[in-house]
């Protein structure tokens, strides 16, 4: 028999730190801003629940010592998935930003990027990250297959691009950013981004250099904390160069869209690449006005199911149709 569940007000907390969102239609994508966003097109999601913030590093700590799991950066890597490379570089590690010391190129993305020996979760910095990961930062150095394995352990499961980007606008439909129209009104941070030139300078204007404890700053019509900025999150979608083709149709509304086209996904300037790619959504802390303005709902990234990195995380969602099954 299946239990009957009660629909909550938007932005009801039905499940420890989650958030109802409603079903409803709502203009997806942008014709206004990078190409990937495009074309913009009217899809419908079905109600679900969502982590009222990116999963943080306590409660992945949670999982891990539950489960024993290991994640990607923390095991070495199998040399017949990496072929051709030194035998020396197949050891564990992820991708961390290291600022430039010298005037960095905009187009050269291994002048800020290091792949760092022992940076991990626990080790946000590299292996000699004495800090180590704060609490209530959200967890990064995961790869897909490591948010999806938190996801079952919790009993949910990642978004799909479609649910991620309505709930983060917060029922502001077209609107730029999760807030409105406006970057700062009033002059008021509303996310964690970068403040200065990318990736020369950072003020920490906004008072942090890299992630921040999470809900930080206001939330968005829903409730919902650091859906813009802090970093990237992984949705379940396979990543294609812009929104399918058919997606835009007068004659119907798509509803519970999303991408199972792994062909579409892989990237066609990496000759012979089978890394299949997930979209990323939300922007980071790494985002900037003279770089990477993806800071926005529309905003889309690709990024390698294998690759984790210091700047991407991810929240869980709860569909309406498995609660009322429980």
């Amino acid at each position: 028999m299946v239990a009957r569940v009660e629909r909550p007000q938007p932005g009801t907390f039905v499940i420890d730190n989650m958030v109802f969102v409603p079903g409803g239609a709502f203009r997806m994508g942008s014709d206004r801003h990078y190409p990937e966003e495009a074309p913009a097109h009217r899809v419908a999601v079905d109600g679900f629940w969502i982590d009222r913030t990116p999963v943080t590093n306590a409660q992945f700590n949670a999982f891990v010592t539950a489960t024993g799991y290991v994640t990607s950066a923390e095991r070495v890597p199998l040399a017949a998935d990496y072929p051709g490379t030194p035998p020396e570089m197949l050891q564990p590690a992820s991708l961390v930003f290291a600022q430039p010391k010298d005037s960095a190129s905009l187009h050269d993305w291994r002048r800020w990027w290091e792949l760092r020996f022992g940076a991990s979760w626990k080790r946000p910095h590299g292996k000699d990250d004495t800090r180590g990961a704060q609490g209530d930062h959200p967890v990064v150095h995961v790869a897909y297959e490591d948010a999806q394995a938190y996801a079952a352990w919790a009993g949910k499961d990642l978004p799909t691009e479609a649910e991620w980007e309505f709930a983060a606008r917060g029922g502001l439909d077209g609107a730029d950013y999760a807030w409105g129209d406006e970057p700062m009104p009033q002059g008021r941070f509303m996310a964690n981004t970068w403040r200065g030139r990318f990736p020369d300078f950072n003020s920490a204007a906004d008072g942090f250099e890299r992630t921040s404890p999470v809900g930080s700053f206001p939330p968005n019509g829903y409730g919902l904390f650091d859906m813009i900025g802090n970093v990237w999150e992984w949705t379940s979608d396979f990543y294609a160069p812009r929104h399918t083709s058919d997606a835009h149709k007068s004659c119907c509304v798509p509803r519970n869209p999303r991408n199972d086209d792994i062909e579409r996904s892989f990237d066609s300037r990496i000759s012979g690449s089978r890394i299949a790619r997930r979209v990323l959504k939300g922007g980071s802390h790494l985002c900037a006005p003279n770089y990477c303005q993806r800071y926005r709902p529309a905003a889309r990234q690709g990024h390698s199911v294998d690759t984790p990195a210091s700047h991407i995380g991810f929240r869980c969602v709860v569909r309406a149709t498995r609660m009322e099954s429980r």
